[in-house]
């Protein structure tokens, strides 16, 4: 436990949402929902207001548009959020060189590692200044938590939104946390938080009350005794300046359940090759080729294949991929599939051969890999892919939110399509609300294009 309230905890607020709203004018204010738009979609972010209506994260898209027909929902771009987050996470470097991303709207950050605080006072500066910076950065806000552990810390951001700042002093923990929900402690979920109501404990006090013995008999050792301390406001994690991922992976999941089994290879094929370029943009290669089928009936099926060293080369992932796939039933149909790559190395395969070429010139060859046989050879042919059709077009190219540029009436966003036909509203971050207008989906003087900054001299995707 620290002596002063040096851990900061960023987390922007409804972030897909309200970067939607801030590139829209026209949806300022109102309800936005961002996730997939599909019958089987959820919700990623919602807007405060559309939060209002009881839409929330990871709800069935389906749900969310009973319960707030009239918001606005959208296919999310998280190229253009990526970039935005690179901004935030640029300004959060500033502070710190120990700065541990969570995800791209929220990262802890250590000020005491950083020189610019220890104090209450000089802390809660680095806070607002830190929030005025990202709003003239990003024209986003962001609500800020201090305090002097990592738990707490996310405890205060929590409070403060939105848009918001709290700090919590050294020494009032137990008194905040005390009158909580025992669901309020990290790693308390709907299992562990049942299971303690049965045990008549609800609250953070009544966990202190029941002591420790009594909550290692109820959840374990390691459970057990984790929880009790942090029921004390003892959470000794430091802020990690790298946290190293420990796999890679892509999935999809369908409007209606695949049946054919030549449309399902192509779809793990394409999978395949989209894990890839992930893995190539990480900077990473690996060994361990996983296939994740979910099949029509909700049975989740995963298998895997480890190869002699690590790669990143689309066809060898591929065809692992689909070697796996051969051994999975798919009667009945599939209503999800993935692809993902774990065992994680910053070298390729590529590499094993060098290091066999160098060893045998050297006259060594003990304790270098075998390359994978035939890892380096010819690329099989692919299988074509089946042709798109009018509709499957359409949609891919003009998903509602997406940013679209017209010969005439210039930058602009799709509202929706169908029937052959695009609605777009032509409107820019810094303009007022635009006009709408629809035209046919092959019109030639309408094209897809990258998103605007949300500030003058912002980044874009």
């Amino acid at each position: 436990m620290r002596a002063a309230p040096t851990i900061l905890h960023l987390d922007m607020d409804a972030f897909f949402a309200a970067a939607e709203q801030a590139s829209k004018p026209s949806l300022r204010g109102k309800p936005v929902v961002v996730g997939g738009l599909g019958p089987r979609g959820v919700v990623a972010t919602a807007s405060y207001e559309a939060r209002r209506f009881g839409v929330h994260s990871a709800m069935p898209m389906g749900q969310a548009r009973r319960l707030a027909p009239n918001a606005a929902y959208l296919v999310p771009r998280f190229g253009f959020y990526r970039a935005i987050s690179g901004q935030v996470m640029e300004l959060l470097g500033r502070l710190s060189p120990l700065v541990e991303p969570l995800s791209l709207d929220e990262a802890f950050v250590d000020l005491e590692a950083g020189g610019v605080a220890d104090d209450s006072a000089s802390a809660r500066a680095v806070g607002e200044r830190l929030r005025r910076d990202i709003l003239a950065t990003t024209g986003l806000t962001g609500s800020v938590g201090l305090a002097g552990t990592k738990m707490l810390a996310k405890i205060a951001s929590e409070e403060a939104k939105p848009d918001g700042l709290v700090l919590i002093e050294p020494g009032t923990e137990r008194e905040l946390l005390g009158p909580r929900s025992v669901r309020i402690i990290p790693g308390v979920g709907p299992a562990t938080g049942e299971h303690l109501r049965r045990a008549g404990i609800t609250t953070v006090a009544e966990i202190v009350e029941a002591g420790e013995d009594e909550l290692v008999r109820l959840l374990g050792r390691a459970h057990g005794a984790g929880l009790y301390r942090m029921a004390l406001g003892h959470d000794e994690r430091p802020v990690v300046a790298e946290r190293d991922a420990k796999s890679v992976s892509v999935e999809d999941t369908f409007d209606v359940d695949l049946h054919d089994r030549l449309r399902i290879r192509l779809e793990v094929e394409r999978l395949a090759e989209r894990c890839v370029a992930r893995l190539r943009g990480s900077g990473h290669s690996g060994r361990t080729i996983v296939l994740k089928v979910r099949r029509y009936d909700f049975s989740t099926l995963t298998r895997s294949e480890t190869l002699r060293g690590p790669t990143d080369d689309p066809v060898v992932v591929r065809e692992a991929a689909t070697r796996l796939l051969d051994v999975v039933d798919t009667t009945g149909g599939v209503r999800l599939l993935g692809v993902g790559v774990s065992g994680l190395a910053d070298y390729t395969q590529e590499d094993l051969f060098a290091q066999a070429e160098q060893a045998e010139q050297a006259g060594q060859t003990d304790g270098v890999p075998e390359p994978e046989a035939g890892a380096a050879g010819e690329a099989a042919a692919e299988m074509p892919a089946a042709p798109p059709t009018a509709t499957e077009t359409a949609e891919r190219r003009w998903s509602p939110g997406h940013d679209v540029r017209h010969a005439v009436y210039g930058a602009g966003w799709v509202q929706g399509s169908g029937v052959g036909r695009v609605t777009v509203r032509f409107e820019e971050p810094g303009s007022a609300p635009g006009r709408v207008r629809t035209f046919a989906v092959d019109d030639p003087e309408l094209a897809a294009s990258d998103p605007l900054p949300l500030v003058e001299g912002g980044a874009v995707a």
